[in-house]
């Protein structure tokens, strides 16, 4: 009796397209290499536990908005940007983030920006 080989990898084409730096589909820049339509603007915090805790890392911040962005239905959130953690009254140190989220086009899809055939 021949056995068949099988292995737990997932398809190619339903591999979501991630930053390889942090592993999630954010990036600090524009995606210029896949046509895409704008969902909305998505903003993010991260706080510190504590005043002794170490500030905020880029993936944690990125996780943030990543999670914002998916439940607009987004395939990758881009142009992200955050800053240090600052003191306020109700925390100990909190990371404000922001970026967009985007929806890639199928192939033949038409560009939002592009003028519609009449």
């Amino acid at each position: 009796m021949a056995q068949q080989a099988t292995t737990a990898t997932a398809p190619a084409a339903s591999a979501p397209f991630v930053n390889p730096d942090v592993g999630v589909p954010v990036f600090p820049y524009d995606l210029t290499d896949k046509p895409y339509r704008v969902l909305g603007e998505v903003k993010a915090g991260v706080r510190k536990a504590t005043v002794f805790s170490k500030s905020p890392s880029q993936e944690k911040i990125y996780k943030e908005l990543w999670e914002r962005g998916r439940k607009l239905g987004a395939d990758a959130v881009i142009n992200a940007k955050y800053g240090d953690a600052h003191v306020t009254a109700f925390s100990w140190g909190k990371a404000n983030a922001t970026g967009t989220a985007v929806k890639f086009l199928a192939p033949g899809e038409a560009s939002p920006a592009a003028p519609a055939a009449k």
